[in-house]
């Protein structure tokens, strides 16, 4: 399928712009756009896709969006019943993608905001607990305008960058920098793995590349990337194939082989170890209902 790629119209040359929404059920398809998003679901459920993510979500849904990271909500079933009554209602705040940008990088008083952007860049959501404490701080924004809600904006983002309720969605890949990737000898290994990662991998070869024995370099290698060499690889297999099965272009098995595994049963194994899903399910769960054409032009999620 397709991505769309969405141009975020700020009215008025203002960096942020703020939609409270009910509908009978999500519309746009898969899509990025170069903005910061914020999307609260007040009241709905159905399932999110962010890059190489599928969850399920419920009512009092808060997830911040990185720019150009992939996504689309998509409502239950029941939604689409032409009989049901039953409506979403969400809110989306969207900054531009240079609010703020020389302060946030510049100053340490904005250093957990600066944080909090660089995690979105894989997508975060927020505990269930967490978004119902910040439903006011969210409105606040919502009801005022010009520098009032500039300030309340900066001051939600304070808020969301504090807290330690949250996980990542994407695959780590969508974010390598979020691990200690400057020295040389480490640069030199990654410029190696990916160049190579759909073929054969042999350890003494990525080991030599860091000028190291095989025992140093997996205890180099664990220490700077947080995780070992085969599950390093396997991550980076599992992400490709993932956007190869979101293309729709090829069947379970050629994703298989196209991604560096030669043996399905165990791509099987590996696929759903890091997705939760069957390699079939992931791509039946991303295309079903995933190509429904948006009911206005302007599009809001």
């Amino acid at each position: 399928m397709k991505i769309m790629h969405e141009q975020i119209d700020l009215p008025g040359r203002t960096k942020i712009r703020v939609k409270l929404q009910e509908k009978a059920h999500f519309t746009y398809p898969w899509h990025f756009h170069s903005a910061y998003e914020l999307l609260y679901v007040l009241d709905g459920s159905g399932t999110s896709f962010v890059a190489d993510n599928i969850e399920e979500f419920q009512s009092d849904d808060l997830v911040l969006l990185g720019t150009n990271l992939p996504h689309f909500w998509k409502s239950d079933e029941s939604y689409y019943d032409p009989d049901n009554q039953k409506k979403i209602t969400y809110v989306v705040i969207q900054f531009s993608n240079d609010f703020f940008k020389e302060a946030i990088s510049e100053y340490p008083e904005f250093f957990r905001i600066k944080e909090l952007l660089e995690r979105s860049g894989r997508g975060v959501r927020f505990s269930k607990a967490f978004a119902e404490k910040a439903r006011r701080k969210i409105f606040k924004v919502v009801k005022t305008s010009g520098f009032e809600r500039m300030l309340r904006a900066l001051e939600l983002l304070s808020y969301l960058a504090e807290t330690e309720e949250y996980k990542l969605l994407a695959g780590e890949l969508y974010r390598v920098e979020n691990h200690d990737f400057t020295s040389d000898r480490l640069a030199k290994v990654m410029n190696y793995l990916n160049s190579n990662y759909l073929d054969k991998i042999e350890l003494g070869k990525v080991a030599a590349v860091a000028n190291l024995n095989p025992s140093a370099f997996c205890r180099f290698f664990k220490e700077k990337s947080g995780k070992s060499l085969v599950e390093f690889i396997n991550d980076m297999r599992i992400n490709y194939a993932c956007m190869l099965m979101i293309e729709g272009k090829m069947t379970v098995t050629q994703v298989c082989y196209e991604s560096g595994f030669n043996n399905q049963s165990n791509f099987n194994r590996i696929f759903k170890k890091y997705t939760g899903f069957t390699p079939t399910l992931y791509s039946q769960k991303f295309h079903k209902n995933s190509d429904l054409k948006p009911k206005e032009e302007v599009p809001e999620v």
